[in-house]
């Protein structure tokens, strides 16, 4: 499913976001950018020791932020790690909303023209797929409306079919 504001495309796919041939993907990343389970764990399996080097080296970033390093062996050029809420932490909705626009300033930054997100925070962290979805698709939608970007593709790259339903129902409604 595609949907088109101004020059850039919202597209939700079903797969593996480590097979992803974009600028970026997102990893559903911890403070510490431990590349840990999940989509992390995914992350540095494939992409190999680096990614967790250079996340290291930064040493961690704030919940709702997000920070960048290149991607490895993976197929995209970079990772762009964000932050996304516990489910309990307080504020999450804004949180989430943050790591998601957080991401796409550093896409801009660096001149990218299509980014890959896997639904955050809805695995370990507990976060509820339905509020994730709006939220992520909102946000997304938004940024695009309001700023001046680089991107001409924000995908969102689901694994399984129940989440995908979820993001589909959600991006109709848009």
């Amino acid at each position: 499913m595609i949907k088109k504001i101004k020059h850039t495309e919202i597209q939700l796919i079903k797969g593996d976001i480590t097979e992803m041939s974009v600028d970026a993907i997102v990893n559903a990343a911890n403070a510490q950018l431990i590349l840990g389970g999940g989509v992390a764990g995914a992350i540095r399996k494939k992409g190999g020791p680096e990614i967790q080097k250079e996340c290291d080296a930064i040493g961690g970033t704030f919940v709702g932020g997000a920070e960048i390093t290149t991607a490895g062996n993976l197929k995209a050029k970079f990772v762009i790690h964000a932050v996304g809420p516990r489910m309990g932490e307080g504020d999450e909705d804004d949180k989430l909303k943050n790591a998601t626009r957080n991401s796409l300033l550093l896409a801009d930054k660096h001149g990218l023209q299509s980014i890959a997100f896997p639904a955050i925070s809805t695995g370990i962290f507990g976060f509820p797929a339905d509020r994730c979805a709006d939220l992520m698709l909102r946000a997304s939608s938004d940024y695009i409306k309001n700023e001046e970007s680089t991107l001409r593709q924000i995908l969102f790259c689901l694994w399984g079919d129940d989440i995908y339903e979820i993001f589909r129902i959600t991006l109709e409604r848009y």
